[in-house]
């Protein structure tokens, strides 16, 4: 009867073993959340920038003699505010 029981329990310390390794493996098999592109301010090429709707490419900027004031850049576009649309 104690051989039984003993039996009986290692068989249930067993399964409850191999279910939770189990548990364990198929969460570590989640995928990961996609990545979200690059940032509009980060890109530092005019045509990666143009090729996105959601930037927008800023010329530089030249003083009379032909000196570059402010360099090139690209930016997000602006949101549209939520009450613009309803007074449209």
């Amino acid at each position: 009867m104690n051989k039984l029981l003993i039996r009986g329990i290692g068989l249930a310390a067993t399964a409850a073993l191999i279910v939770v390794v189990s548990y364990g493996a198929s969460a570590q098999e989640k995928k990961a959340p996609a990545k979200k592109p690059a940032a509009c301010n980060t890109l530092k090429d005019e045509t990666a920038c143009k090729a996105r709707d959601d930037c927008n490419w800023v010329a530089e900027s030249k003083d009379d003699k032909g000196k570059v004031k402010r360099k090139a850049y690209c930016r997000a576009n602006p949101t549209p505010k939520k009450g613009d649309a309803k007074k449209k």
